[in-house]
């Protein structure tokens, strides 16, 4: 995945963004977004997951660490994630490492399936060199900017 960087300005661009973002996803499944408390790493999921036309409620894993969705059909050039599973991790609450191994992180990532991942600066060291960073930082104006693969 090229490096590329998506404006929000404002909730009624968040569409447009996580189609952006969908359509440039190419053979890449596992995703670390980075921002601070509020930046809107859930919110731009949610986003994603409605792209990937998820019928069920996506909401922050915070205390599940992971959500499962399932995406619905798609078109062609996206047939790759149609009907599969969507995989919501949230790592903020993370207190031992041994947490993730627990819940059985490893089969997860190495899936095949599309890895969504909050906090994980906190598993770092546990990433596969594969995963593409999502940095996402809430601009003075309060648009959010979204720096993919950097």
């Amino acid at each position: 995945m090229q490096p590329k960087a998506i404006t929000i300005h404002s909730l009624d661009y968040i569409k447009q963004a996580a189609q952006t973002f969908v359509e440039n996803i190419g053979d890449k499944r596992l995703f670390a977004f980075y921002g601070s408390m509020g930046a809107g790493k859930t919110t731009f999921i949610r986003a994603i997951c409605q792209q990937l036309h998820v019928t069920d409620d996506v909401t922050s894993p915070t205390f599940a660490i992971v959500n499962e969705y399932q995406s619905g059909v798609l078109p062609p050039q996206l047939a790759a994630l149609s009907s599969q599973p969507i995989y919501h991790f949230d790592f903020y609450r993370i207190k031992h490492t041994q947490e993730i191994f627990d819940i059985g992180f490893e089969e997860y990532i190495n899936s095949g399936h599309l890895c969504l991942m909050e906090w994980p600066q906190l598993i770092e060291q546990y990433l596969p060199n594969d995963t593409v960073p999502v940095k996402i930082t809430e601009q003075q104006d309060g648009s959010r900017l979204i720096v993919i693969g950097e």
